[in-house]
């Protein structure tokens, strides 16, 4: 299949396999955010960047490389690989990117559009 067809609908990237996935019995359930797209896990869920990083960082860029502004982050696992992925689509899409959020009193996950570069007033008394 060629990877430069236009895809018709939007892909989660889910960072990281939830802890428990492979016993199958995950510690909780993504599935809601199925609405937003696809699923594409990154990492395995015991993944953990310790003191060399470089193999992680090029196995989270070959999985990210075709990231658009219309696909979504889930931000699942280890926080230091979170922020490494976020990073990644940031450089991928000039600081435009869709996260999810999962809102507990909702039970429901919610869009997050980020623009890194927005322009607008900073209202530094907040």
């Amino acid at each position: 299949m060629e990877e430069s067809r236009k895809r018709t609908s939007p892909i989660v990237y889910v960072i990281q396999e939830i802890v428990g996935t492979r016993e199958g019995k995950p510690k909780i359930n993504i599935l809601g955010a199925s609405e937003y797209g696809t699923f594409k896990f990154l990492l395995p869920e015991l993944s953990q960047m310790i003191f060399s990083p470089g193999p992680l960082i090029f196995k989270l860029r070959k999985g990210l490389k075709d990231y658009t502004e219309e696909d979504y982050l889930l931000l699942t696992g280890d926080p230091a690989i979170i922020g490494v992925a976020v990073a990644i689509v940031s450089d991928i899409t000039n600081g435009k990117f869709n996260l999810l959020k999962w809102d507990k009193q909702e039970r429901k996950y919610y869009p997050i559009h980020i623009n890194l570069f927005e322009k607008g007033d900073l209202d530094e008394s907040n």
